[in-house]
């Protein structure tokens, strides 16, 4: 292509647009629309939520406690789960938290068909209980800390706090967790009275932000110190017999019946 080829078109072009400036201010500002449409489209696609979410000290923690029955020389027994949990909305949309979901590795030997459900794959709790007390702690001199819920009311203000998250917003509450009921080694693994959980939290728009977190495996006694009526939720509404203690070794491995 010569040279002068190029500036002969491009003196016609020109030409041209002199003497069309209208039709080419209305294509021009058309174009404009569109470019600013579709930019704005896009960019509407990249604004999503995304909720940080880390333990508080506090009521935080994994107990195993019997239901005072056996099945085939097995104790019955139920895992609670408290989580006093601090969730911020870090990402580029506004969004409310939905639910909360909790996921463990049982402690079940390996190899068989529970092992490769619920240990190579986590167990997941989906389903919160409804805590008969909230979560507290004693300061003394006749003075309470009470813990707000994250998704229930409280006892005490009969309020909920509010889990619509703006961008750079972050609110922080307690959930609730019991097991149904199990046998053997269908509870938690724990290492060094520790267990690995992942919590899962659903937003508005059904997505999921995760995190794996570890929390202290306690006994009956001490998970009430935060709630009297922790583990109470199930055989409460079934009338069942009052939750009890199990005996674990220095291992973390429940002790059977059959050698206490």
């Amino acid at each position: 292509m010569s040279i002068s080829y190029i500036i002969t078109n491009w003196s016609s072009f020109t030409d041209w647009c002199n003497k069309n400036q209208g039709i080419l201010s209305i294509y021009l500002f058309c174009l404009t629309l569109f470019l600013g449409w579709i930019t704005g489209f896009f960019s509407s696609l990249m604004r999503k939520p995304k909720f940080r979410i880390r333990t508080i000290e506090g009521p935080t923690f994994v107990c195993v406690f019997g239901t005072g029955r056996e099945h085939q020389g097995y104790d019955v027994h139920r895992t609670g789960v408290a989580l006093y949990l601090a969730i911020a909305n870090v990402g580029s949309a506004p969004a409310s938290i939905i639910d909360v979901e909790v996921g463990y590795r049982w402690a079940v030997a390996p190899f068989n068909k529970l092992w490769w459900k619920h240990h190579l794959f986590r167990f997941w709790l989906r389903k919160q209980s409804i805590s008969l007390e909230d979560f507290q702690v004693s300061l003394g001199d006749e003075h309470t800390k009470y813990y707000p819920f994250l998704t229930q009311k409280s006892h005490i203000s009969g309020q909920a706090i509010d889990n619509h998250l703006d961008v750079g917003r972050s609110t922080n509450g307690v959930v609730y967790f019991e097991q149904e009921d199990s046998f053997g080694a269908c509870f938690p693994v724990s290492f060094n009275l520790q267990t690995k959980l992942k919590v899962r939290v659903i937003d508005s728009f059904g997505k999921s932000h995760s995190v794996i977190i570890q929390v202290p495996r306690v006994t009956l006694m001490e998970a009430r110190k935060y709630n009297p009526s922790f583990g109470r939720t199930l055989s409460t509404l079934r009338s069942e017999d009052e939750p009890i203690e199990l005996p674990f070794d220095e291992h973390g491995n429940l002790i059977p019946p059959t050698i206490r």
